[in-house]
């Protein structure tokens, strides 16, 4: 392994490559790369840790988890048990906040066996000629040179101009609401995306009084029109569902004993309204910021929407570059189990170049031989060799109640493509298993490739949709049709015989379309 080289001419270290950003892209690649030179840095401005444990993934699942607790024991009537929850604000984000910082800790703790002199705590832009400007928390700017570049800064909460200003310490975000000390006592919650979906019936599920915004009249994100109506009908039975609305302006109110925050809206109606209470939770996305990190003089061209152009989308490589953008950074898809490999693959795939075995040794054979790929590593996803060159299947998943979840080509992208479909459904209003567990609310629809009889997609709202979303996902990857998922047991009585019932549903179709 080589030592850094420094040009004490010019202060510019020279590196064989630098990571920028050590969320989980950064950290798989960060790992790779180290296994084959220590000529290599990490420059990250921020927390060390992970979004997923840190702000995204863990902590609201944590939050879900004590909603869930509240939710049974308050409204479980109808099986003959009656009570009333009592709910301890400042208890249930100190078990939040408590289970959090431990999963951090996991990230945490590989940091800290990495080699010190490879970590550069601060900024880092690109300059014109090429050169990574890190300006560091000690107020040191340092100048480095990298033959390869893997840019894994991750994303930001999009929060409106002018409303932080406004709102002050009203507003939160999904960077800041698990920071709250006990739970508020009202808080608005602006976009019905799968972050203020999940929340918003979590805060409210544990006592606080929500009001869900959305500019359109969708909730989750669903893409299937039939699928989100049915959504809307399932959510609205239980939570204020604002949809359609357009938020004007939103203010502050200082005047009482405690601030409130104002929105005026105009409803679906078109009708002129005011909210007034405790937080706004700005739920409207995750944007990345490569725009601000001067990416063009690495060659590298954003589009309209801030993503980057001429991307391999599995490792991330910028055609006829030697950079690399992955992970939430490059809004392909921003999901931890895709920033996981496309951070392990992109530094994979440096390491090899590093190493002159680039032109000898092929990707798979690397992940093959490679033991954190074994099936005893907790680190990474697994990837199978011979799909190490194949696309992510997408699949989503928000944890509600009743569940959301997205696998495979959206319906809109199967009519784009021309391809014949048929379609086939499960409503689990009267699923068994799902009314017997009083969750019956929910539909699942089916895409099936009318001339094969493979998956193309699915959408569904319901119950246990995470477990349905995994099998098909599983189906779309290894090619298996429907008459093939028909051939496996279906234990009963379970939720999962409903995918039984639309997979009937679709093969019914499908000998009507070949007939």
């Amino acid at each position: 392994m080589t030592k850094p080289a420094i040009d004490s001419q010019k202060s510019i270290r020279y590196v064989d490559a630098a990571v920028i950003g050590a969320g989980t892209a950064g950290h798989n690649a960060y790992r790779q790369i180290s296994k084959v030179t220590d000529n290599v840095v990490i420059i990250n401005e921020g927390i060390w840790s992970t979004t997923c444990t840190t702000m995204g993934c863990m902590p609201s699942k944590l939050l879900i988890a004590a909603a869930d607790r509240a939710h049974h024991a308050n409204h479980s009537e109808e099986f003959g048990i009656e009570g009333q929850a009592i709910i301890n604000g400042k208890q249930v984000m100190k078990r939040v906040q408590s289970e959090r910082d431990r999963f951090s800790s996991f990230a945490l703790k590989n940091v800290e066996s990495w080699d010190e002199n490879n970590k550069i705590y601060g900024r880092a832009v690109f300059l014109e000629d090429g050169l990574i400007e890190a300006h560091t928390s000690t107020g040191e700017t340092l100048y480095i040179k990298a033959e390869h570049i893997i840019i894994a800064t991750g994303s930001k909460p999009f929060v409106p101009e002018g409303w932080k200003l406004t709102l002050g310490d009203a507003l939160i975000t999904s960077d800041t609401i698990f920071e709250l000390p006990d739970l508020p006592k009202s808080m608005a919650v602006v976009g019905a995306g799968a972050i203020g979906l999940e929340l918003a019936q979590a805060m409210s599920r544990l006592g606080v009084e929500v009001a869900i915004f959305n500019r359109s009249e969708n909730v989750g994100g669903i893409k299937d029109e039939i699928v989100n109506q049915k959504a809307i009908d399932c959510f609205s039975k239980q939570l204020d569902l604002r949809l359609a609305t357009n938020i004007q302006n939103v203010s502050r109110d200082d005047s009482a004993n405690s601030a409130q925050a104002i929105i005026n809206y105009t409803d679906a109606q078109g009708n002129s309204q005011t909210w007034q209470g405790e937080k706004v939770l700005v739920a409207t996305g995750r944007h990345n910021t490569l725009d601000t990190f001067g990416v063009e003089h690495l060659g590298v061209r954003l589009d309209d929407k801030n993503r980057p152009q001429d991307m391999d989308t599995i490792t991330g490589r910028i055609k006829d570059t030697n950079v690399y953008i992955v992970g939430d950074a490059n809004a392909y898809m921003p999901l931890l189990h895709v920033s996981s490999n496309e951070g392990y693959l992109s530094g994979k795939e440096v390491a090899l170049k590093i190493s002159g075995l680039s032109d000898k040794v092929s990707m798979s054979d690397a992940i093959e031989h490679d033991p954190d790929s074994s099936k005893n590593s907790t680190l990474l996803n697994d990837i199978a060799p011979d799909k190490s060159q194949t696309v992510t299947t997408p699949m989503s998943v928000i944890f509600t109640s009743p569940q959301i979840m997205s696998v495979g080509q959206t319906i809109d992208e199967i009519e784009k493509s021309g391809e014949a479909y048929v379609v086939g459904e499960v409503s689990f209003d009267n699923q068994g298993r799902s009314r017997v567990m009083g969750v019956n609310c929910g539909l699942l629809r089916i895409y099936s490739a009318a001339n094969t009889g493979l998956v193309l997609g699915a959408s569904m709202v319901g119950p246990d949709a995470e477990y349905l979303a995994h099998i098909l996902a599983t189906a779309i990857t290894n090619k298996v049709d429907i008459d093939g998922l028909l051939d496996s047991p279906f234990y009963h009585p379970t939720i999962l015989e409903g995918l039984r019932t639309a997979l009937r549903d679709v093969a019914a179709k499908l000998r009507a379309y070949q007939a």
